[in-house]
């Protein structure tokens, strides 16, 4: 029998040690460390008028250590979740019934899938798993909330919720596996012939427009290079979905505090920069997270986002490149269809069961999906 363990709710990072909140972050996995998230909150990214309410979910043994912990935000709105859940609100909203505010676990404005119930090493894993969802449900009960939704949790701790009787929602993503490649060519020597041409053809055409390539740390970033590329985030952002949610400021404190886990891609035309694009990696995976540009020159977007970052992958022994959400084009560059999780609590007793009944269909709909996309391969069959 486990320990008797300790509860608390939070609405800062700042509440809690830097080193005793990472001490539960495996892999190094940069999303879910302190600096991120503290950041997201010190720059007002979340809390205020964000929609994104802080309500981390902390858990501590009977020695008074941090032994688990869940990010936590309450929503009062649908943005930036990557799940879409925009006809259940609707549903409710025809019922006459408030949707929001609910609650999320996840990584505001992320699709990256990790950990979303943190556990230390030491504790007892089923135990402490088990005591945050738990409380996690019923402070949604307590607060009256719809809901409460964990958002891209590992495949391991996507079946410790099911266990616990969430249900369980499919979703798809393009991934890129190392599987042992020695360089961009050997990976290219695995396509089809067809296709291999068609990714020469593409990173000729960038050659060929006089383009080339800086990839630089958090820590090798200047001001005047994160203020070129914020405004390539921030332009993007007003064309194509409007309000650009991080801040200039957020973007310079992440480089600062994680030197080594920031990886900014950046094209130039000679002296002049055209495009650039930000990564984020662990000890082990690259994330693909936001780009711009100043000119839509061919190919220069699958240069800038995805074969530079293959490159930096296999130069650096990453196994894993998770570019970011949706997109089919991104099969024909080796990233394969993947599965993704997300687990959900609907207080409501009959919506609980539509949505349970729909998840259900949906999941059988992503089955046939998954297997049309896994035909557009670019690998080369097995003889």
């Amino acid at each position: 029998m486990g320990h008797a363990l300790q509860v608390t709710l939070i609405d800062s990072l700042e509440q809690i040690e830097r080193r005793d909140w990472n001490r539960l972050v495996r892999d190094n996995n940069p999303f879910l460390r302190h600096e991120f998230l503290s950041a997201l909150e010190r720059h007002h990214c979340v809390g205020q008028d964000s929609g994104w309410q802080p309500q981390h979910i902390v858990v501590h043994d009977e020695r008074c250590r941090l032994v688990g912990a869940s990010p936590l935000y309450a929503k009062v709105h649908s943005h930036g979740e990557f799940v879409f859940d925009w006809s259940w609100a609707e549903a409710y909203q025809r019922s006459r019934l408030a949707y929001y505010p609910k609650l999320v676990s996840a990584i505001p404005y992320t699709p990256m899938s990790g950990e979303r119930l943190l556990i230390a090493p030491e504790a007892d894993a089923a135990q402490v798993a088990g005591t945050l969802i738990t409380a996690i449900t019923e402070l949604a009960e307590e607060m009256g909330y719809s809901s409460a939704h964990w958002l891209f949790p590992s495949e391991a701790q996507k079946d410790i919720m099911a266990r616990q009787g969430l249900i369980i929602r499919q979703g798809c993503q393009y991934h890129w596996h190392n599987q042992g490649y020695e360089s961009f060519d050997h990976y290219l020597s695995h396509f089809a012939s067809r296709k291999r041409k068609n990714v020469l053809k593409e990173r000729r055409q960038v050659q060929n427009a006089g383009i080339s390539f800086r990839l630089l740390h958090g820590d090798e970033i200047s001001p005047e290079e994160w203020s070129l590329f914020h405004r390539f985030y921030r332009e993007i952002y007003d064309r194509k979905w409007g309000f650009a949610t991080l801040s200039l400021d957020f973007f310079q404190e992440i480089g600062r505090a994680l030197p080594r886990q920031v990886v900014l891609v950046l094209a130039y035309r000679g002296d002049t920069c055209i495009a650039a694009a930000l990564n984020l990696r662990s000890d082990h995976t690259l994330y693909g997270r936001h780009w711009g540009c100043d000119e839509a020159l061919p190919g220069l977007h699958f240069e800038t986002c995805y074969y530079q970052g293959l490159e930096y992958c296999l130069k650096h022994g990453l196994t894993r490149f998770e570019p970011g959400a949706q997109g089919e084009h991104k099969i024909a560059r080796g990233f394969l269809p993947t599965r993704t999780w997300s687990a959900h609590w609907i207080s409501h007793p009959e919506f609980r069961q539509a949505i349970a009944r729909y998840t259900a269909a949906e999941a059988a709909e992503m089955d046939k999906l998954m297997q049309r996309l896994e035909t557009h391969s670019p690998f080369r069959h097995p003889n």
